[in-house]
């Protein structure tokens, strides 16, 4: 007899402008994410996830990638620092105020620093233009099934 558990990382991007929806797109967990995971379960002496980037590449996300493609300002701190647990799912989420990210936001990324450190995950996903008077809200659950 054969027992077979397979563990999955998934993950869903829900963006909003100006407290409208008008993305949900799944994302990409990266080989460096998963090796940031399996060094929580082994000690938790890795970072937790602390920063959100946007950027404006439109390159399709890769297992490889450990940074955006045009990372657009500096990364945003995210609204819980190491998310918000429920079940098996963890989100992150950041509030980008007018003013601040302003263009045209075709990618995303989770990061445990505010510079370098490590991605967790990526998406790409169909331009959002954000102007200068715009409110943008990315929330980002991974789920582990």
């Amino acid at each position: 007899m054969s027992i077979q558990d397979t563990v999955a990382l998934t993950g869903r991007l829900s963006i909003s402008l100006n407290g409208k929806v008008v993305q949900e797109v799944n994302n990409l967990v990266v080989t460096a994410g998963k090796g940031w995971i399996a060094s929580r379960m082994n000690a938790a002496s890795a970072t937790v996830m602390t920063h959100m980037a946007v950027g404006t590449n439109s390159a399709a996300a890769a297992v490889a990638d450990t940074a955006l493609g045009a990372q657009l300002s500096t990364r945003s701190a995210l609204t819980t620092s190491g998310g918000t647990v429920a079940g098996a799912v963890i989100t992150y989420a950041c509030t980008y105020a007018a003013g601040s990210h302003t263009g045209a936001i075709t990618e995303a990324g989770v990061f445990n620093a505010s510079s370098s450190g490590t991605m967790l995950c990526r998406t790409v996903f169909a331009v959002i233009n954000k102007g200068a008077a715009d409110t943008m809200t990315v929330s980002w659950a991974v789920t582990i099934s």
